[in-house]
Order: structure tokens, then sequence, then C-alpha cells
């Protein structure tokens, strides 16, 4: 049997407070014991904080080939068309800095990843690599004749996929502005039971869309030829819009919500549904700035992903963190701890196994070197912590 019993300066369980000199025990790779010192034999890690693996959850790993490759723009659909230009000229999707880009998020924390993937081309990676992921298989098509059978394909794609208990795909939608009514109903009929991740209220442009049928989404959809003149705009927000095709529950992943209304953001609490904020890939694209503590103040779940590396410098969840605490200085940190840890792996699927260190939970244990002069160890976490200070605790076999 293995077991290892970890002592450290601080162990952040994030179901409960901090606990100083804290001890984590380990056996046959899942947590059996967290709580203070009582004796006995440990490995004493001096000073760090042993907190739970880190939930990036909203990335797209298929697109790290474009890491410093889409300029920053002031417009979201500028900057996707641009990204999508770029994507036309490779095919299939390079597969080594899918490889590289996997590492660097374990590297720096990551144990869960919200994967959205249009081709499965991370999926062998990714069963090569210690990350978990919920991998969500993203549909565009404002204008397919036949949604069922669009939806048909893709769950012929799922079934085709080596099994793996740690990897769990299932069908998605791209965005209110990029799939059709009835290709939405399609897949959330497909997807009961399953987490549900689509991009909403990202851009100022979308809600313009929704509301009035008009403005740069509608002129991209024209450019690329796929705009369907017998759609009708809802006259509504995101939010509504969604909720009038019966997709807004607890399964809902609203991914950015940069222009979601207060009136929104209350409808999604009571539903049980999740936010995922990418701050630093919404200053890139043009979206604007997250209002992360409005998301907060709402009592919505609040979750964090880093998005691609086409729209940000890295896939460092911490150096996330921090933007979100910069955003939103009056939030306690243990709040924004939890939304990159347990409200992501809940948000994800994985909140029995993964997201706080609890009794039964996996082992996946990072010690975070901390300063001597560290007063709150919450706030120090979400601060912006370097991969070189962060390690990840494998009990010998």
């Amino acid at each position: 049997m293995t077991v290892a019993r970890y002592r450290a300066a601080w162990v952040v369980p994030i179901a409960r407070p901090p606990i100083a000199g804290g001890v984590v025990s380990v056996e046959r790779d899942l947590i059996s014991r967290v709580g203070a010192f009582a004796g006995g034999l440990v490995e004493d890690l001096g000073n760090v904080a042993i907190l739970p693996g880190l939930v990036n959850a909203h990335t797209h790993l298929e697109l790290s080939w474009m890491r410093g490759r889409i300029a920053p723009s002031t417009s979201m659909p500028a900057w996707a068309g641009s990204l999508l230009a770029l994507r036309r000229s490779v095919s299939p999707e390079p597969a080594e800095p899918i490889v590289e880009a996997i590492a660097e998020a374990r590297r720096s924390g990551t144990c869960l990843v919200g994967d959205v993937t249009n081709t499965f081309a991370t999926y062998e990676p990714l069963i090569d690599s210690e990350l978990s992921a919920a991998i969500f298989r993203e549909v565009l098509g404002f204008s397919a004749p036949d949604p069922d059978a669009v939806v048909a394909a893709v769950s012929a794609e799922i079934a085709d996929l080596t099994p793996i208990a740690w990897l769990r795909a299932s069908i998605v939608p791209h965005a209110p502005y990029s799939v059709s009514p009835a290709l939405l109903e399609a897949i959330a009929r497909w997807s009961t039971g399953k987490p549900l991740s689509i991009h909403l209220g990202e851009s100022a442009q979308e809600i313009e869309f929704l509301r009035e049928g008009t403005g740069e989404w509608r002129a991209l959809l024209e450019t690329l030829g796929v705009w369907n003149p017998s759609w009708a705009a809802p006259a509504c927000g995101p939010v509504e819009y969604l909720d009038r095709l019966g997709m807004v529950d607890e399964r809902l992943l609203a991914v950015h919500g940069v222009h979601v209304t207060d009136a929104e953001l209350a409808r999604l609490a009571a539903a049980g549904a999740t936010v995922v904020t990418c701050p630093r890939s919404n200053r890139w694209t043009g979206a604007g700035a997250a209002p992360v503590d409005r998301f907060y103040a709402s009592g919505v779940r609040v979750a964090v992903g880093t998005d691609s590396l086409a729209s940000v410098d890295d896939l460092n969840l911490f150096a996330e963190l921090a933007d979100v605490r910069r955003l939103a200085p009056a939030v306690p940190a243990a709040r924004i701890l939890e939304s990159a840890t347990l409200a992501g792996a809940a948000a994800l699927g994985f909140d029995s196994e993964l997201g706080s260190l609890e009794p039964g939970k996996r082992a996946q244990l990072l010690a975070v070197r901390l300063p001597a002069d560290v007063a709150d160890v919450e706030q120090y976490l979400v601060s912006g912590i370097e991969p070189s200070d962060v390690r990840w605790l494998d009990p010998a076999p």
C-alpha cells in the first residue's frame, strides 16, 4: 500500500479554511486525511502551501499553434475573422504545440481542463498526459439544414474514441451567433445530463446581433457564406434566448459573460448555472473588461479559464487569478481560489474526485513555495504564482 503524509506551513483544503502546519495523508493515490498535525512520521515540506490542483474550465488546446500569431483587437468579430483566416491555412491541427501546451498547463498547476475542440486533435495527447478533461466537441452551424444529422455525426465521433475514465467528451454549441436555434435545441437534447459549455454574452456585437439582427457578427456570417436569411432576431439578451430554448439550468457553463446584465446573472444563479470568466482573453480579443465583481455579487457559481493561446500569453491559471483579483479587489481570496478549484470541478462534473482536499478524492496535490513573510496564504495564492514555484506531490510507488 502506498502511504504518504505531507506536512506544510499551510494546507489549503478549499472546502474549509486553511490549516496552519497542517497534514495531508494519501493512500493508494487517494486523500485519506486532512487536518492538524497530530504527531507521527511525516514528510515536512517546509514553507509551502498544499492545495488541490487547479481547474482551467475553458481553453482550446488545439489552437495552441496560434500562440502570438493573432494580434490583440478592439473588435471581437474582427479578431475572430483573423483567427478563422489563420486556421484555414493549416490542416490538420499540429500535434506538437498541443503536447507542449498540455505540459505547460500541468507545470503551472492545472489538473483538470474544460477543453473545447472542433477536431478531437487534443484527445490522444490528453490520453498520454496527466490532465483530466471535460472535452467539449464544439459544433457550429448557423444554416445547417439537418441539425439532428449534425449531432448524430458528432455523436458517432465520440463513440469511436478510446474510452478513458478521466476524459469525458460531450457535444456543445459555439455561440448564439454561430449556431441556429434548431441546432442549439438538437445539441441540448443530446447532451442531457452532461455539462453544456457555450460562449455567451462575450461581446457587445453579440448583444446587438441578438436584439437587432444587425452588426459585425451578421456581416461576418455573410462574408463566410453561412448567413441564413430566414433567421429572425429573438430581440432579447443571450441568457433569455437560451432560456427560451430550455438550455439554462445547472449544466450550463456560460463562458465569458462580459456583457450580461445583473438580471441575467440573477437568472443564471437561480438556475444553478456557472459563469466561466477568462479576463485576460477578453482584453486581447476586444470583448471588454470582464465584470468579475458583478459575477460574484450575483451569487452565480464562478469558474475560471484561460481561453486559448491564440488570445492569451500562457496557460498559467495562477496568472488568470491575479487578473481576477485585480478586477474584483473586494471579493475574498477564498472565493477566487474556490472558482479555480472546486467550482470549476463541479461545473465540469468532476467535483466528486477533484477540486478540494477531502478524504476519498484523488491526490492531485500542489505544493506552492511561499515567501517568508506571508500573512494571508489565500491572498498570496491569488496574487500571481510562477510555475517555478509550483510542484506536484507524487507519492513514491
